[in-house]
């Protein structure tokens, strides 16, 4: 698997822009310089991102989101990087 980002990334299974392999390998997301940690999905090419509002659910049982524009830039995080495997 390459480490290059889709330009569209959704958290719901039922998006047709989920991909979970990808998730599982953890996705940052920096909304405007400020790291994002509730971004249920974003656009890189139309410049958005969904967010969680609070804790409020939808009819469904779903979380309920804003969409905000600005800058997007997704990046890989890197698990392993941070201990290094030395000790």
């Amino acid at each position: 698997m390459t480490d290059t980002l889709p330009d569209r990334l959704a958290i719901d299974p039922k998006s047709p822009f989920h991909n979970a392999a990808l998730l599982e390998r953890g996705i940052g997301i920096r909304f405007n310089g400020v790291e994002k940690t509730n971004v249920e999905e974003y656009c890189v090419s139309e410049g958005w991102v969904r967010v969680a509002v609070g804790r409020a659910l939808d009819r469904r049982g779903n979380p309920m989101t804003l969409k905000i524009k600005g800058l997007v830039e997704p990046y890989m995080r890197d698990v392993g990087a941070e201990f290094g495997g030395e000790g």
